[in-house]
């Protein structure tokens, strides 16, 4: 039976008017969600499409039509692999082939992939960069989380620093900087950090442009995130990072990012499972690569004014299982 093929894009408006990182604000989080149905059975995925990446919606939809004749005929997840490059494309679909797989086998992903049970995570909760006083306001309302990861943007980072932890005084900080940090800032944002007991730093450096790293003392660990895509990255970052984040729109999937999470643990670093900003069905996925992570940051949907349904369930920071009827 041949199988069908439909592919949807959407648009989930973000909390609070917005999310800004360094390289600018949303307003909306922009979406691809692919279904594939044989038969009786049919598996979804979904990506959030990355412009720092090189794509859109209509370029990752591109990307998935270009393969559609092979999908339909019944292309599996092992064939592709090299059928299409990692990126969000290739994420989305390797997700909903990994749903339909587990309804056909009468299964789950859990035992398919041999994760195991799942267990509920902590995950972060970001605050967005903004002004020193923008931000402290902010931390004080989600200053009861354990776990707050901290948007930032090199000039006045040390002063935001300041601002959250003087805000969150008991919560755990780990920092992303999303390439923002040069020789301008750097030292002094590093020793703001380590004067503020950060946990993880997250990509100071451009990606390609990170050679300062090699030998640095912090207190903090020193985490890739744009220089980190596939397992084929892994080797050649030991000498600047302690830590690696793995997210599914990056690896291209479920089926990449579990070979690169066994392979950093492997090597030694400690692994950070993130996410782009999408909805709960592009979290279900990860949370099967996060059960064993040192950090966890799948808060795409507590900023999110509207989620699907079924979604995933937050008690505060607490991240449950996804439901069988969500995914997987």
């Amino acid at each position: 039976m041949t199988r069908r093929i439909e592919i949807e894009t959407q648009r989930f408006k973000i909390a609070g008017g917005g999310f800004a990182i360094s390289r600018g604000r949303r307003t909306h989080a922009e979406v691809l969600t692919i279904r594939i149905t044989d038969g009786q059975h049919s598996g979804i995925g979904e990506c959030v499409p990355y412009a720092r990446y090189g794509e859109s919606l209509e370029s990752v939809a591109g990307q998935i039509r270009e393969i559609e004749a092979k999908l339909a005929s019944g292309l599996d997840r092992q064939g592709l692999q090299p059928a299409i490059a990692a990126g969000a494309a290739r994420n989305a679909v390797d997700c909903a082939l990994w749903d339909l797989d587990a309804k056909l086998a009468g299964s789950t992903v859990a035992a398919l992939s041999g994760t195991g049970d799942l267990s509920p995570l902590t995950t972060a909760y970001t605050i967005s960069v903004g002004t020193p006083e923008d931000m402290a306001a902010a931390t004080l309302k989600a200053a009861h989380r354990p776990l707050l990861k901290i948007k930032l943007a090199g000039p006045g980072d040390v002063e935001r620093i300041a601002a959250v932890r003087k805000a969150a005084p008991n919560s755990t900080l780990i920092v992303d900087a999303n390439e923002a940090w040069d020789e301008s800032c750097f030292h002094s944002n590093l020793e703001a950090c380590d004067r503020a007991g950060v946990a993880l730093i997250e990509q100071p450096l451009p990606a390609g442009k990170d050679d300062a790293l090699e030998g640095l003392s912090s207190t903090a660990a020193i985490c890739a995130d744009e220089s980190l895509h596939t397992s084929a990255d892994l080797e050649k970052l030991r000498a600047r990072y302690d830590a690696v984040n793995i997210k599914l729109d990056k690896a291209g999937g479920l089926t990449e990012a579990l070979v690169m999470a066994r392979r950093a643990r492997e090597l030694d670093f400690k692994v950070m499972v993130g996410c782009m900003l999408g909805t709960s069905l592009a979290m279900a996925p990860a949370v099967y690569v996060a059960q064993p992570a040192d950090f966890v940051d799948l808060d795409g949907p507590l900023l999110l004014e509207e989620d699907r349904t079924p979604a995933l369930r937050f008690e505060g920071s607490t991240l449950y299982p996804p439901p069988r009827d969500l995914w997987g």
